[in-house]
């Protein structure tokens, strides 16, 4: 084996490990977030987004590239978020085509009681994955990383 491949089975290794600490953490927020809030990771991750807009909201767009899914997907979870009273679409003033999406009162008070439920399970997970040798050294790098607020 070449330094190349060397080096490809080196990036290979380190997605591998990304994708397991990913899918420890997204287990844990699932199950948690579910069985307390009857919210999916996505669902919750759509919340926050709009939760940090203070009191604006967002494009569809916006939306599907903040929760890293298809614009039909989106659409697909606005809708189920719609209609549990949870979110609201406005159309855009300026530009009739635009569709922002905002929170209502009970997706706020949602997302603030879910918050809690979300941080101690990330704490969790990321405790688990750290007791893992294989993957304490990426878990590391995440708490080294700064904070951005």
């Amino acid at each position: 084996m070449g330094i190349s491949d060397d080096a490809v089975e080196i990036r290979a290794q380190g997605w591998r490990t990304l994708a397991a600490v990913h899918g420890l953490i997204d287990a844990e927020l699932e199950r948690d977030l579910q069985a307390e809030h009857r919210l999916s990771v996505v669902e919750f991750t759509v919340l926050d987004a709009l939760s940090r807009q203070d009191g604006w909201h967002m494009r569809m767009q916006q939306l599907a590239r903040a929760a890293a899914l298809s614009s039909s997907a989106t659409t697909r979870l606005v809708n189920r978020l719609e209609d549990r009273g949870l979110l609201t679409r406005v159309l855009c003033k300026d530009d009739r085509r635009g569709i922002y999406t905002e929170l209502t009162p009970a997706g706020r008070e949602l997302f603030e009681q879910a918050t809690p439920t979300h941080d101690a399970a990330l704490q969790r997970a990321l405790e688990a994955a750290e007791s893992t040798p294989e993957l304490a050294p990426l878990v590391g790098a995440l708490h080294a990383l700064p904070a951005v607020l």
